[in-house]
């Protein structure tokens, strides 16, 4: 495959209209806002972009960059604007279920996430998805997909988290998340097999890694101090002003 070409991936080209139907079917009942219909348009469209268009062929055959690129739209960035698509009074309804009460319990969401998204880019088990597309890189991605949602609902629904909470909870989350980028960034060779023999275009191997390594810190430094602003705002702005003496 050319670095120009597009793909035909079916996380994309089945997920995308699936969740795009439901959430049609969905609307007509629970009535959400237009900003959260903007944001699940804005998720489908970040999926697209990263599994169907050439992204997707410069991630699974030439860079590392591409692939932490892809990674981490479809791990935090789709995962985040699809739980803020999700009107309040259909996420009580999903939060009754309670294997996922379970699962988006703050002291389980967020380790399981950062165990899931590590694990994942561990050398043998990154190398051998790449290896096997049509079985372990569509797991991958499911499982990218289901942690990642689950990392975002207690911060955007529910009530098991203050605000001060979920300020705590996103920093946190970027303490335990970034030493992988920067991991990346300071090994001194490439660690990933198919990237070191994949066919060079544009950097060397190493060059690409340390490019992945630094822009994943820096995405992931943004993304969840965006979170720790938005809550810690929120709190200082609800807390009660002190009585008069």
């Amino acid at each position: 495959m050319r670095p120009g070409d597009w793909s035909l991936d079916l996380d994309a080209l089945l997920l995308v209209p699936a969740l795009g139907l439901a959430y049609g079917l969905l609307a007509r009942r629970f009535r959400p806002e237009r900003w959260r219909i903007a944001c699940l348009a804005a998720a489908l469209l970040l999926l697209l972009a990263v599994l169907v268009t050439p992204l997707d062929s410069l991630a699974f055959h030439y860079l590392l960059s591409a692939h932490l690129l892809q990674n981490v739209v479809i791990a935090e960035w789709a995962p985040l604007l699809l739980v803020l698509s999700i009107p309040p009074a259909l996420a009580a309804r999903i939060d009754a279920c309670r294997p996922w009460h379970a699962l988006t319990t703050p002291y389980v969401a967020l380790p399981l996430w950062v165990v899931v998204y590590d694990t994942w880019h561990v050398p043998v088990l990154y190398d051998a998805a790449l290896r096997h597309p049509d079985s372990l890189l569509h797991l991958e991605h499911a499982t990218y997909l289901v942690c990642g949602l689950a990392l975002w609902w207690p911060v955007v629904h529910g009530s098991r988290l203050s605000d001060v909470g979920r300020a705590a909870y996103a920093f946190v989350a970027f303490l335990i998340a970034s030493p992988l980028g920067l991991m990346l960034a300071l090994l001194p060779r490439p660690v990933y097999a198919v990237y070191v023999h994949a066919p060079r275009i544009w950097v060397s191997a190493l060059t690409d890694q340390q490019l992945a390594g630094i822009a994943m810190a820096t995405e992931e430094a943004i993304v969840f101090f965006a979170v720790f602003a938005w809550a810690f705002s929120r709190a200082l702005r609800d807390e009660p002003e002190e009585a008069p003496a």
